[in-house]
């Protein structure tokens, strides 16, 4: 063949080499689709400038066209549009090599202007994309992350925010509801009773059936500054203005003991499985235990000013205690002297929550001057994480069912907020109390929680998960707290 011929074929050939040195068979089966194109090429045996008559039915290719259709060429996708066009680039090479292998006749490029052929590669090659229907391999996208470069279409879409509503489903009227920061006044117990402190009075609420009861009054004399059930829910404390502890039988409200030894109010209550622990003014901590004689069997001094705030730990092997000192103080189970003095908030220490999900994970708010919610982990008193809520942090409590927190704020915003730990992304935030949300308990099911504040309501919220749903509430009602009537 001269180099006439060789230029009419479209094809160059090596000197020496005559065209029937080159001859492709004629295929009958379509060729597998090319490189994720959907509609199959035609069959090589309609291309005319490619092959030439069969001679003979024994005579073998020279090339050999391997079988593709297990190498999932598909899940290499391709871009619409080509790249720009370099002196020597793609587009340049990619049509040198279409004119050189089929001829510049076989109409796979397109003048200027025009659409291009459907067979025609103008698409970037080589970019990968998830193949979701194939097996799935150790070095897939979906193992390796995103932040590897890599797409990956087969992620789980991210859920929904939990939906939280913004109103409480119930408001009980509390009459002399004090607005003082020191005291802890609202506990609500393992058996669905509610105890509320109100002026000298404390007045037990049943969830189940909306029944007010009045566990005890103290007198002109005194007054309630804290309650506190046991983890039964059969008893339950009453820490007074005169400093005395005293302990309450609540299903008879028959009083059992009365214990003294502060000497001033018994402002926040702490039991563990067999320990009742009293924080005061007077700065000291006292370790109280039913089963002796003695009033109590311990006393902790280590705040310079009033404890307000004092939590056991789950395994009852640590005690956390909050002073108006700005101090936050961790006790072992026998210790006299703290274990951490962990200084870094700026105002008083009310707000305190152990993690029921973690071991050593403690929750610490602090008041106006700080405003900000701290983690440690006590094993070895490190900070773990800070935040700053905007608001005075008074009470700190940790959902029972999901790894979430509830923080109720004073001065200036009077908010309920939800934290995702440990992101510490906003779930919600409720607002609707006038007055500072000095008070935070929880149900016995870990569904509802009950804030109180000086604006003399309680008001319910359902803001956590639950395992088992609760019996409808049958009430919606506005009730009066310490009175017979509805209002």
């Amino acid at each position: 063949m001269d180099s006439s011929q060789r230029r009419k074929s479209g094809i160059n050939l090596p000197a020496g080499m005559s065209g029937t040195s080159l001859r492709l068979d004629s295929i009958s089966s379509p060729v597998q689709p090319l490189l994720g194109l959907s509609s199959p090429v035609r069959s090589l045996s309609g291309l005319s400038n490619l092959s030439s008559p069969s001679k003979s039915s024994s005579s073998c290719s020279d090339r050999f066209i391997p079988c593709r259709s297990s190498s999932r060429l598909h899940t290499f996708g391709l871009v619409e549009k080509a790249s720009p066009a370099k002196e020597g680039g793609n587009d340049a090479y990619s049509r040198l090599l279409k004119s050189e292998l089929f001829g510049a006749d076989f109409g796979f490029s397109s003048p200027a202007g025009q659409a291009s052929s459907p067979l025609s590669p103008s698409k970037n090659m080589l970019r990968f994309k998830t193949d979701s229907s194939g097996p799935n391999s150790p070095y897939s996208p979906s193992i390796l992350g995103q932040e590897n470069g890599f797409s990956n279409e087969t992620l789980t879409p991210p859920k929904p925010p939990r939906k939280v509503p913004k109103t409480p489903h119930k408001v009980l009227d509390a009459p002399s509801l004090q607005d003082d920061f020191y005291l802890n006044l609202v506990d609500w117990s393992s058996q669905n009773m509610l105890a509320v402190g109100l002026g000298t009075c404390v007045y037990l609420w049943s969830a189940s059936n909306s029944k007010v009861t009045k566990l005890c009054d103290l007198g002109p004399t005194d007054g309630v500054c804290s309650v506190q059930w046991t983890r039964e829910g059969s008893y339950i404390s009453v820490g007074t203005s005169l400093g005395h502890v005293q302990i309450w039988d609540g299903s008879q409200c028959k009083k059992v003991r009365t214990m003294s030894g502060h000497q001033t109010r018994a402002g926040v209550l702490a039991w563990n499985s067999r320990i009742l622990s009293s924080g005061s003014r007077d700065r000291a901590i006292l370790h109280h235990d039913l089963r002796v004689q003695s009033d109590f069997i311990g006393k902790l001094v280590g705040h310079k000013s009033e404890v307000c705030g004092l939590k056991w730990s789950h395994d009852d092997r640590e005690l956390a205690s909050g002073g108006n000192d700005n101090q936050l103080l961790v006790w072992n189970q026998h210790s006299q002297q703290p274990a951490l003095r962990l200084t870094e908030h700026t105002a008083a220490v009310k707000a305190i929550a152990w993690s029921p999900h973690q071991t050593n994970l403690l929750a610490s708010g602090g008041g106006t001057a700080d405003r900000c919610i701290r983690f440690w982990n006590t094993t070895n008193g490190h900070q773990l994480n800070s935040i700053d809520t905007g608001s005075q942090v008074c009470n700190l409590m940790w959902s029972k069912t999901v790894n979430e927190l509830v923080s109720t704020h004073g001065y200036s915003q009077n908010q309920i907020m939800v934290w995702k730990y440990s992101s510490m992304a906003k779930v919600a935030t409720l607002t609707g109390h006038s007055l500072r949300v000095l008070y935070l308990a929880m149900s016995p099911d870990g569904q509802t929680i009950v804030t109180g504040a000086g604006d003399e309501t309680l008001r319910f919220w359902n803001v956590f998960p639950s395992v088992k749903t609760p019996a409808p509430v049958k009430d919606s009602g506005l009730w009066s707290l310490g009175r017979t009537q509805i209002r």
